[in-house]
Parts: C-alpha cells; structure tokens; sequence
C-alpha cells in the first residue's frame, strides 16, 4: 500500500484524540435509529463519551445480520451464523434497545413515533438506516415474484441462503449472469468480491458453467486487482462487460427468466440482480433524504443539511468522497456521536479525520484491499491527498494471504466493538 497501516491507524487515532473527548458530558436525550455497523457503534460511543446521556436504540430485528463476508456464505465458505449479532450487551452497557420500527419522525416537537403509537422524545436524532432496494429503478424487478426468481442478496439474510441454495443448484455447464447497478451503491467492489467467490465455487465445483457480470459502470473500486486476480484464477470462466460493451441492465422478465441489455437478451440459469438503491424509506418520512434519494450532511458533524437536529451516518449518507462500506459507517458513528456529545454540551465540534479500509476476497486466502483517509473540505468529506491506497498489483502469494487475514481480523474487531 502506498501509505503503511501504521500510519493510517495513527492518523487514525489521532482523530479521536480532540479536545472534548473527555468534558462532553453533558446531559441530553438521544435516539439512533438502526442496529447496523453505524447505528449500534454510535449509540456505543455515545454511552462511553457522555455516560449521562439517555440514549436509546431504536431496532426491529432481533439480530443483525452483517453483509460484509456475506458473499463467503453464498459461496459456501462460511455459516450465515457467524454474520449475525445481537443487542444484549447493548442493553447492558445502559442502551436502552427498544425492539420496534420507527414510523415517523417529528422536530417540532423533536420526537419519533413507534410502531405501536407511542413516542420517544430527543434532543438529537442520529439516523443509520441503511439502504432500501429501488424497486421501480428496473422494469420488471419487483419485491416480490423477482427477487425470489433472480435473488439480490444485498441485504444480508434470507436473500443470501436463497442466492447460496440456487448457486449450489445450478446444472453442470450452467451460466450465471450477475447485473452491477450504477454508483451510488452500498460496498462499492462487493459486487467484484461476489463475482470473484462465485467463479471460485464454478471452478471447484461446478468446472463447466460460465459467469457473466454486466455492469452498468466502466470503472470499479480496485479494478486492475480485481481483473489482474481474475485472469490469473479464472481465466475464461469470469466474464466482466462494462457500460460501453453493453454492461447496463435494461429490464428483466420473470417469466421467461430473461436478463435484458440494449444489445443482448441472456436467459441464465441463475441470475443474482443488484438493483439501484437509496437510503431506507425512514429518511424520507423524516425529510432529509433529497431528491437523489439520499441524505445530504454536515460533514463536520453529519447533521442533516435539510433537518436541524437529526445527524445521518453510514450507507444512507452523502459522504462525498468516503465510500458507503461497514468500516465508513463505525468510523462515521464515532465522528457523529463526538459531535452529538460536544453540541449537548455546548462545545464546538472539532472537524474529524475519518478512516476507512475495505478489504475483499478474490479467492479463500487471497485478500485485497484500499485505504483512505478523509476530512471536511468545501462542505463535503474530501481524501487527505498522500494518505490510503490500495494493494501492491503484483504482492506475492504470502501477502495476498495476510490480506485475507486482515479482513477477518478486520471483522472480528468492528463486530465486537459495534455489538460487544
């Protein structure tokens, strides 16, 4: 990597070292609505930062269940057991985890209305959602009759057994067609990572089917890796087709379980369809998603440019150049709730230096990844110009290994400070 892992954990944890950390105490009541990477780490952080505070934790699932190693399940390396966590010592630490979907959000009074009717008054609202699928972005995919026919598997759980039990189905000599959507997406190369464990599965298991990803982009997070990794393992079995040979998905047709493009109709044996997405419908009951679908922020404390009062982090964000990934969104939810702290405490929020590394599998022990470094610049998260950096193209075996290491460190780390 360009930059050492040793000096981007010390920018790292500079970034937390700021003025505040320990005197933002002050009393306050604070709801985060949303159990993932980012709602679980801010509600964490702030329990730690200003102990104080009532804060509460607004989740309907019982478990989460994380996508990032997702695609290991679908390719049958890994148990979806290990990708799911509970809030238990969430509400040991004090969260109060209360196990209902929000329904509405007010900020005259500030308050946000439950399931079952009753409400729940803030001083601040910190907002992680996640994303919602388009629904209406891709004629013929639906909610229902297509994503059980051609999986998306973008939300971890049920979609990714479905995707795993219909790739260990597929017949001998079959032909899986994956669709990419266009940017902004959540995990920019995890579409890349699934092509990649996918061509594994076909090449250990299934020797003569055939994988053809259509993408609605020329360029892709960590491509010449991706690409360099993928001629070298799976040569003439991974077929990658950009925007400009015709990549774009146009439609889809569940009955006749066609995959359609303006130059070519593929009728695959198995089709995973990533559809465009936006931020989770909870963003736009409480107005500050805009009309990208998306919710503009603050990047000095990530309250929302269209509410006072209500901070968004995480996937649902419009972070400027910091991708939506697991990793953004703890490194966001700790920014965040510094910031919530200072301003209940009457302190001005310092600007944050923000972190993010996203590591992907190409092959079991073989890992890549890139590194940024971020900070709030002309209103927007900008990269720190020298700092990240992606894997050495032509790193050797035993560093390809380490990678892939790294990323399980990676995900042993986040999970047990997210969720305890």
């Amino acid at each position: 990597m360009t930059t050492s892992r040793r000096h981007l954990l010390a920018l790292a944890t500079a970034s937390l070292a700021r003025p505040g950390l320990a005197c933002a105490q002050g009393a306050g009541r604070v709801v985060v609505i949303g159990g993932g990477f980012g709602g679980a780490s801010a509600a964490r952080a702030l329990r730690r930062l200003a102990p104080a505070l009532d804060v509460a934790l607004v989740e309907p699932n019982a478990a989460f269940i994380a996508c990032p190693f997702s695609n290991a399940v679908i390719a049958g390396l890994r148990d979806i057991a290990a990708q799911s966590f509970g809030y238990a010592r969430l509400a040991a630490d004090g969260i109060r985890v209360i196990a209902q979907a929000a329904t509405g959000i007010d900020t005259n009074p500030r308050r946000v209305t439950l399931a079952d009717g009753s409400t729940l008054a803030f001083d601040r609202l910190v907002l992680a959602p996640g994303i919602d699928l388009r629904w209406d972005a891709l004629p013929g995919y639906d909610a229902a009759a297509a994503a059980a026919t051609m999986p998306h598997a973008w939300k971890a759980g049920p979609q990714t057994l479905l995707l795993r039990d219909r790739l260990a189905a597929l017949p001998e000599g079959g032909l899986v067609v994956m669709s990419v959507p266009p940017n902004p997406y959540r995990c920019p190369p995890g579409p890349y990572e699934r092509a990649s464990l996918i061509a594994h599965y076909l090449k250990t298991r299934k020797k003569r089917a055939k994988l053809i990803v259509l993408d609605a982009k020329d360029a892709f997070s960590k491509q010449r890796l991706f690409q360099n990794a993928w001629k070298a393992l799976y040569p003439g079995l991974l077929e990658w087709v950009p925007l400009s040979a015709g990549g774009k998905v146009t439609a889809v047709d569940v009955a006749s379980g066609q995959v359609r493009t303006d130059f070519e109709t593929y009728t695959p044996d198995l089709a995973n369809i990533i559809p465009p997405q936006r931020a989770a419908a909870i963003a736009e009951l409480a107005g500050v998603a805009d009309r990208t679908g998306w919710c503009p922020i603050d990047p000095d404390t990530f309250e929302s440019r269209l509410r006072p009062g209500i901070h968004v982090i995480g996937d649902a964000a419009i972070a400027g150049a910091m991708p939506k990934s697991a990793f953004a969104a703890n490194a966001q939810a700790k920014a965040c709730a510094q910031a919530v702290a200072d301003l209940l405490a009457d302190i001005t929020p310092a600007p944050p230096r923000l972190l993010n590394t996203c590591y992907s599998l190409v092959a079991p022990g073989y890992g890549i990844s890139v590194a940024g470094v971020y900070r709030p610049a002309n209103g927007v998260l900008t990269d720190i110009e020298g700092a990240g950096g992606t894997s050495a193209l032509d790193a050797p075996a035993e560093t390809r290994a380490a990678e892939a290491r790294y990323a399980e460190s990676w995900f042993h780390t986040i999970t047990t400070e997210a969720f305890g």
